[in-house]
């Protein structure tokens, strides 16, 4: 798909990434300092056991998955680390070392591994992609932006990459990219703190790396959320203007209901959001998120408030997107 905007357009929204209030380098110099100040700050001592603090201030702990799927995913990881300690250093291994751990929600052993890949294999962008991403998952955002900044700077003028899936959707078909991947959680790093003109500019990045409908719907869901924050509905509709039921998605429905519910083609009782367990409570926690935004965005502050602190009583999603998503929306309210 082509970029949303002219290369003219784009280039100086990428700017922002580059000069932004989390950069200690040289403005516009577009290189991602090594490690910004605020990616120094010793975290918060942890709960025995507990892998983050939520945005709130609560330990979080890992959650057991259906028996059937823990025994699965406990056996894969079981045979990443066998493949690990045949091959120490190999960059596969230690990814799918790493990935196979944070599923069985051992977040803080995957960001130790890929740590060690970074270490190892500083010019891959991988482990900063899936070091970053976990760093999302553990609330420590600055050192997740920090991480898919130097990221950006390393695909700079390469060619993308599809990423393989460790957890394949219905179709075992994978439906993003490396490039797409470290843009679309370095937007939702920044959304999560609130910088939105640095989320704005990543997800219209995102956008024009979006190979897969999936990946399009799912950057639109991200990139029509910032917009609005950020008093774009002009752009908002742009995006939306490319979005119809038809769309042949795999596993973004949800994303697509609420875009769909943007755009008045699907109603509220449509689009749902209730409890649910395993992917299914995932994509109602994405949901749910999206119709406490949507209330938002209609100025209806009360409705959105009560949508997201009821997906805060569904603890065992805490990892989810919309889960951080609200939390951060319910901080910034106190």
């Amino acid at each position: 798909m082509p970029p949303p905007y002219p290369r003219s357009v784009l280039a100086p929204l990428l700017l922002v990434l580059a000069c932004g209030p989390s950069d200690s380098g040289e403005a516009g110099s577009g290189t991602p300092p090594e490690t910004p100040p605020s990616a120094t700050v010793t975290p918060t001592p942890l709960p025995d056991g507990a892998q983050a603090l939520s945005l709130l201030g609560q330990p979080l702990f890992p959650v057991a998955a259906a028996p059937d799927v823990q025994e699965a995913r406990e056996a894969d990881y079981a045979a990443a680390m066998t493949a690990l300690e045949a091959a120490p250093g190999d960059p596969d291994a230690l990814i799918w070392a790493g990935r196979r751990a944070a599923y069985l929600g051992r977040y803080r052993e995957a960001i130790d591994l890929f740590t060690r890949g970074v270490d190892l294999h500083p010019d891959d962008a991988r482990f900063l992609r899936h070091r970053g991403h976990r760093y999302v998952s553990v609330r420590e955002l600055d050192r997740a932006i920090a991480d898919f900044r130097r990221a950006v700077d390393l695909i700079r003028d390469t060619e993308d990459e599809t990423e393989p899936d460790g957890q394949p959707n219905a179709l075992a078909i994978p439906t993003s990219t490396l490039h797409f991947n470290i843009w679309y959680h370095l937007g939702l790093a920044h959304y999560l703190k609130g910088e939105m003109e640095q989320a704005l500019a990543a997800y219209e990045a995102c956008l024009a790396a979006s190979k897969h409908p999936d990946s399009v719907v799912a950057t639109s869901y991200w990139l029509v959320n910032t917009a609005l924050r950020s008093g774009l509905e002009d752009r908002a509709r742009e995006v939306l203007a490319d979005i119809d039921a038809d769309m042949d998605i795999i596993e973004s429905t949800a994303y697509l209901d609420i875009l769909l519910l943007h755009k008045g083609e699907r109603t509220l009782e449509q689009v749902g959001g209730g409890a649910g367990s395993g992917d299914a409570a995932l994509e109602n926690v994405t949901a749910a998120y999206g119709v406490g935004n949507w209330h938002y965005a209609h100025g209806r502050t009360d409705e959105a408030m009560a949508a997201w602190h009821a997906i805060l009583e569904r603890e065992a999603q805490w990892a989810a997107f919309g889960f951080i998503a609200a939390e951060a929306d319910i901080a910034r309210s106190h």
